[in-house]
């Protein structure tokens, strides 16, 4: 790791924090403070590798637990592997500081490692510099070669799925921004869906054997499903009454906002997949959707865009909501 000095020796400061951060995986041959790592990737797998970048008043309101930006650093990336159909392994992190703060990298070390840990990832390296707040994760894993899901599978017919409840973590965000008074019973798991999110790793390893096409649920349900449409080079039917939404985002919103806010908010790292008509029954006898959390929400179609429906009828969304066409 190389960077600007900080108060606290960088080389303290990668020893003190991250040197114990993430899981001892004996394929790491060298890890955090050489120049670089040296990995061992299992044969006949494929490297499967992604990044995210998470900024300060961006990303995250700046008032943010310290242990919440470490794991969301972290899931926001576990969740475009599990995208993938793979298994992650190896994390690199860059952390810009504006001053090195014991208090917040203990916290955020403490959340980063214990989602690290619970999915077997280790820390193998990275960067620490000044400058302002800004957390640059880059996540490895493999998946067996020519098996990775990729947003381009997807077929005419095909049934649409997601898991979790999409529209938690935007209600969790508006709570914390002070946008949206929810009620005291249902504020805290809202809060936590944004400030904590479970990305859906072994769904995803479990969902080779099935989905055609899949994407990570990151921007906007509506949105994210839309590109895996136009990748698989089809269009979409989503079914509004269909949208799994939990019931502390109905008591806070009531039905029509919540299944608004489902589709439009971001942040849900859930999973969006197409399925083959003909499969679906032994998905759903293999992986159970009442212990798995996803349930069918729409269709694709040859005809292309994406449309949402209500009761047969057509809905038109924009950004501030839909509008029924006239």
């Amino acid at each position: 790791m190389h960077g600007a000095s900080m108060a606290l020796s960088e080389f303290e400061l990668i020893t003190r924090y991250f040197r114990t951060c993430g899981a001892q995986r004996r394929d790491v041959a060298l890890g955090v403070g050489d120049d670089a790592a040296l990995l061992e990737c299992p044969p006949g797998m494929q490297l499967v590798a992604t990044t995210d970048t998470l900024v300060a008043g961006v990303h995250f309101p700046t008032s943010a637990p310290a242990a919440s930006i470490g794991h969301r650093a972290l899931a926001v990336n576990l969740s475009d592997i599990a995208a993938m159909g793979a298994r992650p392994a190896w994390a690199l992190l860059a952390l810009t500081l504006p001053a090195a703060d014991e208090a917040w990298l203990t916290e955020f070390a403490a959340g980063f490692g214990s989602l690290a840990r619970a999915h077997e990832v280790a820390l193998a390296g990275g960067d620490t510099t000044r400058g302002p707040l800004t957390i640059t994760v880059q996540l490895l894993g493999h998946v067996p070669h020519g098996r990775a899901l990729t947003r381009a599978g997807g077929r005419a017919g095909d049934l649409l799925f997601v898991s979790g409840s999409p529209g938690d973590a935007g209600a969790g965000l508006a709570i914390e921004q002070g946008r949206l008074a929810a009620p005291p019973a249902a504020a805290p798991y809202l809060r936590e869906r944004f400030l904590l999110p479970t990305p859906r790793v072994a769904l995803g390893e479990r969902l080779r054997d099935y989905a055609r096409a899949c994407i990570d649920v990151s921007d906007g349900l509506l949105g994210d499903a839309a590109k895996l449409a136009a990748a698989s080079g089809v269009g979409l039917e989503i079914f509004f009454g269909e949208l799994p939404v939990s019931a502390p985002l109905l008591q806070a919103l009531g039905p029509d906002a919540a299944r608004e806010l489902a589709l439009t908010a971001g942040d849900d790292y859930e999973l969006l997949f197409a399925v083959d008509p003909a499969r679906a029954a032994e998905l759903e006898r293999e992986l159970p959707p009442a212990q798995w959390n996803y349930r069918q929400i729409g269709v694709l179609r040859a005809a292309p865009g994406a449309v949402v429906t209500r009761d047969g009828t057509v809905m038109e969304f924009s950004h501030s909501g839909y509008q029924h066409f006239a």
